[in-house]
């Protein structure tokens, strides 16, 4: 058990990594929508380029983060349900809903988004907006977050049989420490901090 805890910690620690540096994506998706919308209230006019990388962007947020929300805990459960049960049972309904459903539908969405994401680069594929961007870096977003997602399916299933074997503490306890958005607000004092210096 004790190198598939190691695997776990990998993963954590990459997932943990990956969608801190996502959260900075929040900042310049708003600096460009900003950006662009007093463009366009100055000079009345627009780009379809900044347009379209900003719900790149919104897409890489979403799909790079969302293997973090995973092993923080902080995805949506159903509460009445899992309010209810003791913590080796809501560990045991994990288990099953990551079998039966989180990866079964990861892999799925892998399946067939690999081929999308071939045949956009092969062909170059651009937008249809005048201006537009090439479309293949914001479609090869989805097999990189669905594979990060993958990984950490595994990585909580790890977790919670190692939970029920009695080899680690609950991995359901929530740290009552800072939310994300208080984690991503002491990030950017600390980064104003030290240019002010």
């Amino acid at each position: 058990m004790t190198p598939l805890l190691k695997l776990s910690q990998l993963i954590d620690w990459l997932n943990e990594r990956v969608g801190k540096g996502a959260f900075w994506l929040v900042l310049v998706v708003a600096l460009i929508s900003a950006g662009n919308a007093s463009y366009r209230f100055i000079f009345n006019d627009s780009s379809n380029g900044l347009l379209e990388i900003q719900w790149y962007l919104f897409a890489a947020i979403f799909l790079l983060c969302s293997p973090y929300t995973l092993q923080m805990n902080e995805h949506v459960r159903i509460d009445v349900l899992s309010g209810k049960l003791s913590p080796r049972g809501l560990a045991i309904i994990d288990i099953i809903g990551t079998l039966f459903f989180l990866l079964p539908m990861v892999i799925t969405v892998l399946w067939l988004s690999l081929p999308l994401v071939a045949e956009s680069y092969k062909i170059q594929e651009m937008s249809s907006n005048a201006g537009g961007l090439i479309r293949w870096p914001v479609k090869a977003l989805l097999p990189l977050g669905f594979t990060l997602l993958a990984l950490q399916g595994i990585s909580e299933l790890i977790k919670r049989i190692a939970f029920l074997a009695g080899r680690i503490d609950d991995p359901n306890h929530k740290d009552k420490g800072p939310t994300a958005e208080e984690e991503l607000a002491a990030a950017i004092a600390a980064a104003n901090a030290k240019e002010a210096k």
